[in-house]
């Protein structure tokens, strides 16, 4: 009897724990939820601005629109001398050689750093590594100046060719810490069944490491699509413009301004990021949460 009064009495203290923080988990929760809200404010008053009439875009803070007009998104969309959809387009293309150059050079760079044995192997790694603390406005100056020499100035090359030749450093070690993690045991099986380097880089690092490479894709996509600097620098037509380019256009300092327009293409450029994102989401948390590990 008392076993059993013992055995009640030490069962209690969970269920009362779980009471007791219960008020502290809805506080939490509640906090978590109004900082999430102030946080998604901006976003939520540009998509309530893009279908606000002109005259009440800057007059209200409120999410909710007195009418809803979609003709900022039309106006938006053909009210330039190229349709927006131009845009758009340059945009995908370049973010698009962007990933793959990123994805294919840096997985290369990776995997010789990671798993191959030559001369100067860390000399090399760390001086890879010191890119990281050199601003990109040092080598700004360089990098044009040579471009404008091989004729690539106002087209896209410059900011797609450096990518397939492993530019970014960053990605660079990301992938090394990931391919460490990997067993090396894979590697010696492989070669004792007569696999070269590039087999075993082929049939087995890339396959195993999809959770890195959608990382990169990801942050390669969000980083060149969000991208201003770099074709406010090299583009120069109006044809070449990307979406960021674009977006200025609506802005004049010297006349009106279509902030109407403004917020209509902004809204519109969230949706591929947005969805790239939501498709590589579950990749993308495993292999920051992987990276570095043994496995």
């Amino acid at each position: 009897m008392t076993e059993m009064t013992a055995s009640v009495t030490a069962a209690r203290p969970p269920s009362d724990i779980t009471k007791r923080s219960l008020p502290a988990s809805i506080i939490i929760h509640a906090l978590l939820i109004a900082a999430s809200l102030l946080m998604l404010y901006p976003l939520l008053w540009m998509v309530s601005a893009s279908v606000r009439p002109e005259n009440e875009i800057f007059s209200s803070t409120s999410l909710i629109p007195s009418s809803v007009d979609f003709s900022s998104y039309v106006r938006g969309w053909t009210g330039l001398d190229i349709t927006f959809g131009r845009f758009f387009w340059n945009s995908l293309v370049i973010s698009l050689l962007v990933v793959a150059g990123n994805v294919i050079a840096c997985s290369l760079t990776a995997f010789a750093f990671a798993r191959l044995r030559f001369a100067g192997r860390n000399f090399w790694f760390a001086i890879m590594l010191g890119t990281l603390m050199i601003p990109y406005h040092v080598t700004l100056i360089p990098q044009y100046v040579l471009f404008l020499d091989l004729g690539w100035v106002n087209t896209i090359l410059p900011l797609v060719v450096p990518k397939f030749l492993a530019s970014d450093a960053f990605f660079i070690f990301l992938m090394v810490q990931f391919f460490r993690g990997i067993p090396r045991e894979l590697d010696e099986a492989a070669m004792m069944d007569g696999c070269s380097a590039w087999r075993i880089y082929w049939k087995i690092m890339l396959p195993l490491s999809l959770p890195v490479l959608a990382t990169a894709a990801i942050f390669s996509f969000i980083w060149t699509w969000d991208d201003f600097f770099g074709p406010l620098i090299y583009l120069n037509d109006m044809n070449t413009y990307t979406i960021q380019l674009g977006l200025r256009t609506f802005v004049d300092s010297t006349s009106a301004s279509d902030w109407g327009g403004l917020f209509a293409m902004s809204t519109l450029t969230l949706v591929p990021v947005f969805f790239f994102f939501l498709f590589f989401q579950r990749l993308l948390i495993e292999g920051i949460a992987t990276t570095g590990m043994k496995r």
